[in-house]
């Protein structure tokens, strides 16, 4: 029989609880998560071709997910305040799909993981995207956000499998 996992953010009378981290070890942990922004033509158009009003939707994209993985702590009540030694957000544009790939990676040496920091830039970013095209497309989907990889730390590696419940719809 496998050992049952324990939720580590509850006490022992099923309590909310930050997890103590003090004596543990700081190692290099790194995370990336992902989700995917389904558009329609004339938006993917003016991010294709940078034609926003607002300015460059992906960078402003990219620089709204950095500063959302600085400040997940903040956001997140029993998250960790973190040291984190990188954030990258990359996208990906697929014309056929009239999508966007949204990832953000995180990196740190600390106590603990950098997942939630990773998860939280990609859902900011993807948030950016719309905010800045929803004058002309109220219809955009952001969709599947997941936490694809990390490393570091006592859980170890996880790399999340591709299903088919994961293609875009």
């Amino acid at each position: 029989m496998s050992k049952q996992k324990k939720l580590s953010h509850l006490d022992e009378t099923g309590d909310a609880a930050m997890v103590d981290v003090s004596q543990k070890r700081a190692t290099s942990r790194r995370a990336e998560a992902s989700c995917t922004i389904l558009l329609n033509a004339t938006s993917y158009d003016i991010v294709q071709n940078n034609k926003a009003k607002k300015g460059n939707v992906l960078e402003v994209a990219r620089i709204a997910g950095i500063m959302a993985a600085k400040k997940t702590s903040e956001l997140i009540p029993l998250c960790h305040q973190i040291n984190l030694s990188n954030v990258a957000i990359n996208f990906k544009l697929s014309e056929s799909e009239k999508s966007i790939l949204v990832s953000a990676s995180t990196t740190t040496t600390d106590k603990t993981g950098v997942e939630m920091e990773s998860l939280m830039a990609t859902s900011i970013a993807s948030l950016t995207v719309y905010d800045m095209l929803k004058a002309v497309d109220k219809n955009i989907r952001i969709t599947n956000i997941v936490l694809n990889f990390k490393d570091g730390g006592r859980s170890g590696t996880f790399i999340r499998k591709k299903s088919s419940s994961q293609k875009l719809q």
